[in-house]
């Protein structure tokens, strides 16, 4: 199996492509990764997979087709199966590298790609031509219904898995909480509101920061955001928060952290774990791992859908595990931070207690990759069939 990804290094789809290399392995699959080098290689090596390092990440057309060119070679020296795409540039080579052997193409969204006019629409649209085609959720389904009419029996919903062993609250030690705490430089007191992931404008953290002004107008007192994740490179975005936090007054309540490698202890020294994404995020691994880890969440309407985060009206008040906020409106969020702090202790662990239970029922490794192996069982009768009967 040829699976391209972009990137190796932290994102979802990077997280994505590792999760189905470690599937693929386990089940007896022979994988090959091709992807820009990142971090996240030794993981797929570690797992046996064979890396093959190109620049799939590009939309520049001459390097889109001299990947083609090189994943044609791939798939007709490696006998290839089937190809697993993680990315729209990457998904047009593949599409062209796959027509010679009519090799089977699947592509997996994990979020809403902006669409600003029709080439952007015409491009983005590659992601929904796969012979199945895998959403992380039931929003991110819809959405590729909804904007390319994409057959209900070709797409699939496939949400990230998480290490529940990793990700438990009973095996996080309060000395590594308080490592947590001394590195970001906050007391036990103070109400840690982590918002975690690239440094990117559609993850709103413009709103976060305007948020925050209103908390600090409202008379609340002993918070502070923590903003923890990478730029990439995109250092004028940061410069526009830091200028924003300036302007606001909110430089005391807003911290920028580096990426951490312990998250379990990032998650358990937060009060709440937000996400105020202003696209849609579709299964957010952030807000999943939080969940996992008994902590509660506030996203917005585009951040998670209701089969990620089980919020009110979408189920009863006895089952609500979070709360949700309108995309965009600041003034929402802070009330919803409000609401939450306003909450009795107990109150605000019996919601984190739901997320960790809705998590370990839906999320877990073993009936994820049930999932994925099933569609691959059925695409391989599907093309066995197809290729009997000469078509």
């Amino acid at each position: 199996m040829l699976i391209v990804t972009p990137t190796l290094d932290g994102g979802a789809s990077d997280a994505g492509a590792v999760e189905l290399t470690r599937v693929l392995a386990q089940a007896g699959y022979r994988a090959i990764v091709v992807s820009q080098a990142g971090r996240l290689v030794a993981d797929v090596s570690a797992m046996g997979a064979r890396f093959v390092p190109l620049d799939v990440g590009s939309n520049n057309p001459a390097v889109m087709l001299r990947n083609a060119f090189v994943l044609m070679r791939l798939v007709h020296d490696e006998r290839v199966g089937a190809i697993h795409v993680f990315g729209r540039s990457a998904a047009w080579s593949a599409c062209i590298a796959a027509r010679p052997r009519r090799v089977p193409v699947l592509t997996s969204w994990f979020k809403g790609f902006r669409e600003q006019n029709v080439f952007k629409h015409y491009y983005n649209g590659v992601m929904a031509r796969g012979d199945r085609v895998l959403a992380a959720s039931e929003q991110i389904a819809q959405l590729i219904n909804d904007r390319y009419g994409t057959p209900w029996d070709k797409i699939a919903v496939v949400p990230c898995s998480i290490d529940l062993d990793r990700f438990d609250p009973t095996r996080v030690s309060q000395e590594r909480i308080d490592a947590m705490r001394h590195v970001w430089g906050v007391s036990r007191d103070t109400k840690v509101i982590l918002i975690t992931g690239r440094i990117l404008r559609r993850k709103g953290h413009t709103l976060a920061v305007k948020a925050a002004k209103r908390l600090k107008e409202m008379g609340l007192k002993d918070f502070l955001f923590v903003f923890v994740g990478e730029d990439r490179g995109r250092t004028h975005y940061t410069g526009e928060l830091w200028d924003l936090a300036l302007a606001t007054g909110t430089m005391d309540v807003i911290r920028m952290a580096a990426p951490v490698a312990d998250m379990p202890a990032a998650y358990a020294a937060a009060a709440v774990v937000a996400s105020a994404a202003v696209q849609p995020e579709g299964a957010p691994r952030a807000i999943l791992e939080a969940q996992a880890m008994a902590r509660p969440v506030i996203v917005s309407d585009l951040a998670a859908g209701p089969d990620v985060v089980l919020t009110a009206p979408s189920v009863p008040e006895s089952r609500v595990a979070g709360l949700r906020f309108q995309s965009g409106d600041d003034a929402a969020f802070a009330a919803a931070l409000l609401r939450l702090f306003a909450m009795p202790e107990p109150n605000r662990a019996m919601l984190g207690q739901r997320g960790r239970d809705w998590v370990l029922g839906h999320f877990d490794r073993d009936t994820v990759a049930e999932q994925i192996l099933r569609i691959y069982r059925d695409l391989g009768a599907a093309d066995a069939a197809r290729k009997r009967a000469g078509i």
